[in-house]
């Protein structure tokens, strides 16, 4: 086999957004993540952090837009809680649809929904990750 790349940690999820301030709102009021620098670029958008991870929010009229149901099985961003009746509460008092999942195998439960720009943000309390194969 051959000799992966030499990464050492993911630095940052790139967010595409029709509308960057309500999405910068949100990844902060919302989900506690706070700003920091980014650089002059010729376009709108965002850098925010918090729990290891950045993510930029960049503007462009390809984002994805919110239609339809909140699906399960596409690309997300999955965040860990150890509190998740806590989240469940908070998005209803920020009028934030979701949808509730429980993995049958497991019993995992997942609280999924959207950001202002529809991409989908997954919420569950998970298990340590499992040994290598």
């Amino acid at each position: 086999m051959a000799e992966p790349l030499p990464i050492t940690a993911v630095n940052h999820v790139g967010r595409t957004s029709r509308h960057v301030e309500e999405s910068r709102r949100f990844y902060r009021e919302v989900l506690g993540f706070r700003e920091v620098a980014r650089p002059n670029f010729n376009f709108a958008g965002a850098w925010l952090y918090n729990y290891g991870i950045m993510i930029h929010i960049i503007e462009s009229k390809a984002a994805p837009g919110v239609e339809g149901e909140i699906e399960t099985r596409g690309d997300h961003l999955a965040l860990h809680t150890n509190d998740l009746s806590q989240a469940e509460k908070l998005l209803a008092e920020h009028n934030i649809p979701f949808r509730k999942n429980t993995v049958a195998d497991t019993g995992l439960q997942q609280i999924f929904f959207h950001d202002p720009d529809g991409h989908t943000i997954e919420i569950g309390t998970y298990p340590p990750t499992p040994a290598y194969l």
